[in-house]
């Protein structure tokens, strides 16, 4: 077969780095850390990440060994991101909200040979230390003034690992497959499972997260990132800002308070910003109490948990900002889908208009996406079928990385079982109804618990929903609804019920509403429905005539 006659140029990630530096050296980073905020340009950054793949060397990392991180979203981790990767080493960002025991089991099965962690993670280090097998040292990201007092040996400053190296720096030319990053799953149905993930498949995500329907970033932009820089490469923003000269803006370790995210919206022109739900929440309540407007504010992407039908509109006819569903995993680096508009859903009435908005999204080019029934047939793409969502392309996980057993997710015919129940519509636009694992089954009939979830989100008195379900003696299973109220208008429950009878088909209303303070989350945003079960699983429903 005739072979074009173009250059074999690799793609990695080291190219964003000269990119970046060469192309837009008047934009860059602001970071909240050190108990200030600082900005640097891009050229600076990537003068300092030279000089830290210099200490990479002096600590005897060697290429193909997995460096960790724990860390929060500021300019020191950013550094690591293309220092280790750029070396030939692997950045393994470790969650520091996983449990102590999921974090040694996470350190020690990918062999860490080094450890970069904030100062506050300290006492944790310390606590787990004895039991970790591999690392060697610490490299805690501060200067001589903030090192905590610690047990850990070897531990040292970051700014010590830097002063005085060399700011020029020969990397090597890598493979494009050569692996770049390591994140491993946050472990609800199991042991974490280790994400590897490559030069090559981080770039073109990286490409695709710029594209115009899908986050549509450009050098005019400021980049606000509250998806965090220790979960799945920060959706990509690490590497898709540098790419066209965006400006990043890291929170730290604030990232969660609502009047330090609108500070830095207004203070640096924030235009797009990246979170879950609970986060734009939190900013909406502030935002309200305050007074405060967030001019520059243009659009908002939310993903790892569906968003409020009240949130998007609140935010949309208040702040003048549109919202966009993103839906993606960590074993997808992480994106997947993502609701921009088309042709034809712009010429929807309304109503219409709001509930295609309310989808996940459309798929993106480099992201195949298929539903399946339970025997393995394809289902169409009409919006009423449903089945199981099946995802395959360049930037999805092949295979866990040192599987204790092999996965089923990993089918044998190179498609990735998300364990995601969806349905896609004539359009391409997907809608996840349930996750495998949490669909109720009432009387021989499915009941989605995602869908009841957003039902009671769109009631104003709603801040917050979650739906379980529980054993009943007739039906199997009947829903219980668990509700964060709002401030504004709380709901009693036989209000919130009889207008969801409207909504709903009668035999799905849930049997019982729980009113709480909060609702508990995984480490990566989600609601967290095995603690949900736990604490509620014993709740006795009331006596009432199900329609089931």
């Amino acid at each position: 077969m005739l072979q074009g006659l173009m250059m074999n140029t690799p793609l990695v990630i080291t190219s964003i780095m000269r990119f970046a530096e060469r192309n837009f050296p008047g934009s860059g980073i602001v970071s909240v850390s050190d108990g200030g905020t600082q900005t640097c340009s891009y050229a600076e950054t990537f003068r300092r990440t030279r000089q830290l793949a210099h200490g990479l060397r002096d600590l005897g990392i060697r290429p193909g060994d997995r460096v960790a991180t724990l860390a929060w979203n500021d300019f020191r981790h950013f550094e690591i991101y293309y220092a280790v990767s750029c070396y030939g080493a692997v950045c393994h960002t470790v969650n520091p909200r996983l449990f102590p025991d999921q974090i040694a089991y996470i350190i020690d099965h990918a062999e860490d040979a080094w450890i970069f962690a904030d100062p506050m993670f300290a006492p944790l280090l310390a606590a787990i230390w004895p039991r970790l097998r591999s690392p060697r040292g610490v490299t805690f990201l501060t200067d001589s003034q903030g090192m905590p007092d610690t047990p850990v040996p070897s531990a040292s400053d970051y700014e010590a690992l830097l002063a005085g190296r060399p700011d020029r720096f020969e990397w090597p030319e890598l493979d494009e497959r050569t692996a770049s990053a390591l994140c491993y799953t946050s472990g609800t149905t199991g042991l974490p499972k280790g994400v590897l993930y490559d030069h090559r498949s981080t770039l073109i995500h990286a490409y695709a997260a710029c594209m115009p329907d899908v986050m549509s970033l450009r050098n005019r932009d400021s980049v606000l990132a509250v998806v965090p820089m220790f979960h799945a490469n920060a959706w990509s923003l690490p590497y898709a800002c540098p790419m066209v000269g965006a400006d990043l803006v890291l929170p730290g370790p604030r990232m969660g308070d609502p009047e330090v995210l609108a500070d830095l919206i207004d203070e640096f022109g924030v235009t797009v910003t990246l979170g879950v739900p609970t986060v734009w929440l939190g900013l909406l309540a502030y935002l309200r109490k305050s007074g405060r407007r967030i001019e520059s504010l243009e659009r908002m992407v939310v993903g790892g948990a569906a968003c409020p039908e009240s949130l998007m509109k609140a935010f949309r006819e208040e702040y003048g900002v549109e919202v966009h569903h993103s839906w993606g995993m960590t074993e997808m680096s992480p994106l997947g889908v993502l609701n921009s508009p088309t042709k034809k859903s712009g010429d929807l009435p309304p109503g219409d208009k709001d509930a295609q908005r309310l989808k996940q999204g459309r798929g993106v080019f480099g992201v195949e996406m298929r539903i399946v029934d339970e025997s393995g047939e394809e289902l169409p793409w009409d919006g009423s079928h449903s089945g199981s969502l099946q995802v395959r392309g360049p930037w999805v996980c092949g295979a866990y990385y040192r599987p204790e057993e092999p996965d089923p997710a990993h089918r044998s015919d190179g498609w990735f079982d998300t364990g995601d129940v969806a349905t896609i519509d004539e359009m391409g636009f997907m809608q996840i109804t349930d996750r495998a694992k949490d669909v109720i089954k009432s009387g021989g009939e499915w009941i989605s618990s995602i869908e009841l979830e957003n039902v009671a989100m769109s009631h104003e008195g709603v801040a917050e929903a979650a739906v379980i379900g529980l054993p009943h003696p007739r039906w199997g299973e009947r829903p219980l609804l668990i509700v964060v109220p709002s401030e504004n208008q709380p709901p009693d429950q036989a209000g919130l019920l009889e207008w969801m009878r409207e909504k709903v088909v009668s035999w799905w209303l849930p049997d019982d509403v729980i009113f709480v303070k909060e609702i508990p989350h995984t480490a990566t945003g989600k609601i967290a429905k095995t603690e949900l079960r736990r604490l509620y699983g014993n709740h006795r429903l009331p006596e009432r005539a199900s329609e089931g």
